[in-house]
C-alpha cells in the first residue's frame, strides 16, 4: 500500500556553506504529529508491499504540495539511479518505532542529495501553482490525505461516514494494483490471488478475497449466495464441485448501486453443519477454478493453488 501528509518544521540553519563543504546531510528537520498510517505506509514500502517507484513518487508529490517542508540541502556531483538497501531498511525500522522521525527523514534527505529524489523550486511549492501528478505513488498520497480529514468532522455520523468512504477508496487502489481484472457483465471483479494452506491437522483450507464493483450497468446489481447450496459461487476442479464453509456475503446478497465496489471473502474447508456444505479436497494433479455464475455474467478463474 505511500507516505503521506506528515509535517516536518524547520530548524534554525546556521550556516548552510558547512553543507558544501563538509557535503554532509544534517538533520535540518523534525517530525511532529506523525498519523499511524503514514508509518504502515512506510511498513508496506520496506516489505515490499508498494515500489521504490511509488515510494519516489509519493514523497515527491509531498514536497511539491508542500506537506513536506525541506530545506536546501546540497546535491552531490555524484547521482544515483536507486534507493539504497539502507533507507529502505530505515523505513522498515521507522514504522516498527526502532528508530526516529528524524533519522528517517535523514535517509529523505540522502535521496535528495544523491538527485533520486528533485526538491521543487519556491514556486511549484505555492499551493496556487504545484502541479497536481496523476501518478500511482500520488493517487495514494492523495486518498491516505482524504481518509486524514476525516478526524476534523464533528458529527459523529458524517465522520464514521467519511472514513468507511475513504477507506472503501484505499481499498480499491489497492486491489486496482494488485490484481486481475475479470469483468463479468456488468460488474468487474479485481482478484489478487487466492490464499491456500494446508493446516497442522491435514484440512486444506483455501480462502477467496476480491473486489467487486458495478462498472457497468445505470441500475443496481446484486451478487446472490444465500448459503452453500443455493450460491453463485464455487470451485471446482474439473470434476469436484465445492461449495463454501463460510463466507461475509449480508443476508445472502451484495448489492452494488453504479459505481460502488465491495470486497467479500469465501473460505473453502472443513464441511460445516449446512445444507450442501462440502469438505474442500485438494488433489495437487488436479487445477482448481474458482466459478463466477451470476444471471448476469459468468467467468472462470485460475486459482494455481501449490
Amino acid at each position: 500500500m505511500m507516505i503521506a501528509k506528515f509535517i516536518i518544521m524547520k530548524t534554525t540553519i546556521v550556516t548552510i556553506a558547512t553543507i558544501f563543504l563538509v557535503g554532509s546531510i544534517t538533520p535540518f528537520v523534525n517530525a511532529e504529529g506523525v498519523p499511524a498510517w503514514v508509518k504502515n505506509n512506510a511498513g508496506w514500502w520496506a516489505d515490499g508491499t508498494i515500489s521504490e517507484s511509488e515510494f519516489i513518487q509519493g514523497i515527491q508529490f509531498l514536497i511539491k504540495d508542500g506537506i513536506i517542508v525541506i530545506p536546501p540541502t546540497a546535491v552531490s556531483a555524484e547521482k544515483s539511479q536507486s534507493v539504497p538497501a539502507w533507507v529502505k531498511n530505515n523505513a522498515g525500522w521507522w514504522a516498527d518505532g526502532t528508530i526516529t522521525d528524524t533519522e528517517f527523514i535523514n535517509g529523505i534527505q540522502h535521496l535528495i542529495k544523491t538527485g533520486v529524489i528533485s526538491l521543487p523550486t519556491s514556486e511549484s511549492k505555492s499551493p496556487d501553482s504545484a502541479p497536481k501528478t496523476t501518478s500511482d505513488g500520488s493517487r495514494l498520497v492523495e486518498l491516505q490525505a482524504d481518509l486524514d480529514k476525516c478526524k476534523d468532522i464533528f458529527q459523529s455520523y458524517a465522520r464514521y461516514d467519511c472514513v468507511d468512504k475513504a477507506k472503501l477508496k484505499i481499498t480499491e487502489y489497492e486491489y486496482e494494483q494488485k490484481s486481475t481484472q475479470y469483468v463479468v457483465g456488468s460488474a468487474t471483479y479485481y482478484f489478487p490471488g487466492a490464499e491456500f494452506e494446508i493446516s497442522p491437522t491435514g484440512q486444506a483450507l483455501l480462502t477467496i478475497k476480491m473486489l467487486v464493483k458495478n462498472t457497468g450497468s445505470t441500475d443496481n446489481i446484486s451478487l446472490f449466495c444465500t448459503g452453500p447450496a443455493f450460491c453463485n459461487y464455487d470451485v471446482w476442479n474439473g470434476k469436484d464441485v465445492f461449495h463454501y464453509s463460510t463466507n461475509d456475503f449480508t443476508n445472502g446478497n451484495i448489492v452494488l448501486t453504479p459505481g460502488k465496489a465491495r470486497e467479500f471473502t469465501m473460505l473453502f474447508g472443513p464441511m460445516i453443519p449446512i445444507p450442501g456444505s462440502t469438505k474442500f479436497i485438494y488433489d495437487p494433479a488436479k487445477d482448481y477454478v474458482f466459478r463466477i455464475s451470476e444471471p448476469w455474467g459468468s467467468a472462470t478463474i485460475p486459482l494455481n493453488l501449490q
